[in-house]
């Protein structure tokens, strides 16, 4: 398991869309060392480039005992 900064993940989306999948395997195996298994490396440059960002939801709060009104 390792985590993908958006730097990292914006540096291999590029590499995927502009040379291809081989070129975005290259450049995470470049970022990220540990990972030497080129079939597991190019699994993840796919997943890293289709990932889309989640969209905002606004937190809610939940008053679990009601306050005093003054």
């Amino acid at each position: 398991m390792f985590v993908v900064t958006e730097a990292d993940a914006a540096a291999i989306r590029t590499a995927f869309d502009q040379e291809g999948e081989l070129s975005a395997a290259i450049e995470l195996r470049r970022r990220f060392p540990g990972i030497t298994d080129n079939a597991k490396a190019r699994a993840c440059a796919r997943t890293i480039a289709a990932w889309t960002p989640l969209p905002a939801t606004p937190c809610s709060v939940t008053r679990l005992r009601p306050g005093k009104t003054s």
